[in-house]
Formats: structure tokens, C-alpha cells, sequence
């Protein structure tokens, strides 16, 4: 079998793990979330940063699909808006982290005392709890979604390289590898073509795991306030926004909360069903 053909049937399993079961579950929420936040002017008439006259703290209406918020704003616009920020700073942080690892991983392969060193690094990185990095960094650079980014990317290179590092080493040994070096093809020419070609499955079920892991470090941030700042939403930032009003408007946390739940467990059911789609293969 050709290096073209498994790549065509690799894509094939792909596409169909995402067209039935936990994978179209999946796709179908993460799709209705994304669209919600990019047609929340359409879907809501309100501007999340806008005051509303006599509406403090009002309940779910018709006009006010999860009521008003402590500031007389309108709370499913908020929650809209929210949205489109968190998906904008986890589509950012991941796929950069995600290059940024990988190409960490792979030149890491090339020698034993570069692969040596860059494990002992990955190390130091994954000592630290993602959330006691993100207040240390917090102090040093202020808070904000700048801070967010960086966190999800530093937190994420270690797994990508880790996880890029296992697949290169598994598949230098196959004898299409020994092959080209056999005909005196160069190290990089061949990670190029033949080894990174056939490492990249196990990432892109590392990738959809790593969107997840992005929603909940993002809405830890701003829950504790060292995310994206106000009066901007996110949805991290609104469930936090949310505590002392619970008894007068609990549907404030409730809203955030569903969509945060909905885009982790998208996530989630995506890269399980291209998980068991890599195994079936």
C-alpha cells in the first residue's frame, strides 16, 4: 500500500467518524454554538455593552430571552458576544500551540541530546498547574485575553511535542524510513516526507482534546478575573459577574454555563470519535 492510499483511507475514517455518532454530535453542537455567536446581532436585537433603562436584574422574558444582568444589560447578548471571544481566543491558541510543539517534537528527534533537553523542558512546563502559571503571568504582563493565549499555548506545547515526539519515534522504524535513508536521503528530507506525513493522526485527536482543555482554561481566567476584562464578556467572565446576583437572576450563570458545557462536550465527543476511528484503522 502506497504512503498515498493509506493517507486517503487515514482521511476517509476521519470523515466518516464525524458524519455519525459521538463525532456528529459533536460537530452539530460546536456548529450551533459557533453560529449563535456569529449571528448574535441577528439573533438578538440588544448590544452587550449597552445599558437598557429600567431593566436591572429582570427575569427571563420574551424581549430578554435569560433576563438582564446587575448593569441593565441585556444578559443573552452578553452571552452571544461571549462566544464569539472565547472561540476567537481558542481558535488562536491551539492551532499555534499545536505548530509551535510540533515543530519543538520533531526537531527534538533529530538528536538524543536536544531530545533529552526538550523533555527535561516539557517537564518543568507541566509542573506547574496551568491556573498557578496564569496568575504568575497575570502579574507580570497584567491580566486580559493576551494572558489567556499565552497560558493555553504554553500549557498545550508540551502535549503537541510530547505527543508529535511519540509518533515520529513509532514510525522511524518502518522500513519505507530505512529505505529513503538507504538511498541516502537527508534527516530533514525525510521527517518532511515520509515520517511527519504519517505522525500527524495521533494530532488532530490531540487537537479537538486541546479546543476543550482552551474553553475551560479560558473561563477559569476570567472567572477569577485574570482573563478577559470587563466590560468586554466572555463566558468565563459572566458566570463570575454572576455570583452575587443568583438569587435575584440565576439564569446570569445558567445561560454561560450551558454554552461552556456545550463547547467542552462538542470538543470532547469529536476527538473521542476520531479516537476510536484512529483505533478501528
Amino acid at each position: 500500500m502506497t504512503v498515498a492510499t493509506a493517507e486517503t483511507r487515514v482521511t476517509t475514517r476521519r470523515a466518516a467518524a464525524l458524519r455519525s455518532g459521538q463525532g456528529l454530535a459533536g460537530v452539530l453542537l460546536i456548529t450551533v454554538i459557533a453560529l449563535a455567536g456569529v449571528f448574535a446581532g441577528v439573533l438578538n436585537p440588544f448590544d452587550p455593552l449597552t445599558q437598557i433603562p429600567s431593566a436591572n436584574l429582570l427575569g427571563p422574558s420574551a424581549q430578554h430571552w435569560l433576563g438582564t444582568d446587575h448593569l441593565n444589560r441585556d444578559v443573552a447578548a452578553r452571552v452571544l458576544a461571549g462566544i464569539r471571544i472565547d472561540l476567537l481566543i481558542v481558535a488562536l491558541a491551539v492551532p499555534l500551540a499545536a505548530v509551535i510543539g510540533s515543530l519543538i517534537g520533531l526537531a527534538a528527534t533529530v538528536h538524543p541530546f536536544a531530545d533529552v533537553t526538550v523533555q527535561r523542558l516539557f517537564d518543568l512546563v507541566l509542573a506547574f498547574p496551568s491556573l498557578i502559571f496564569a496568575i504568575a503571568l497575570a502579574a507580570i504582563t497584567g491580566p486580559g485575553w493576551h494572558a489567556v493565549v499565552i497560558v493555553i499555548v504554553a500549557a498545550e506545547i508540551p502535549i503537541f511535542g510530547r505527543q508529535i515526539r511519540t509518533a515520529v519515534l513509532a514510525v522511524r522504524e518502518q522500513p519505507f524510513v530505512e529505505a529513503s535513508e538507504v538511498i541516502g536521503a537527508d534527516t530533514w528530507w525525510t521527517l518532511r516526507k515520509h515520517v511527519l506525513p504519517n505522525a500527524i493522526e495521533p494530532l488532530v485527536v490531540q487537537f479537538a482534546l486541546s479546543l476543550s482543555v482552551a474553553v475551560f482554561l479560558e473561563g477559569a481566567m476570567s472567572f477569577i478575573g485574570i482573563g478577559v476584562q470587563p466590560p468586554n464578556p466572555s463566558l468565563g467572565s459572566l458566570i463570575g459577574e454572576s455570583i452575587g446576583n443568583l438569587d435575584a437572576n440565576p439564569w446570569m450563570a445558567v445561560g454561560p454555563l450551558v454554552v461552556v458545557a456545550g463547547l467542552t462536550l462538542g470538543f470532547l465527543l469529536i476527538a473521542q470519535s476520531l479516537g476510536n476511528a484512529r483505533r478501528s484503522g
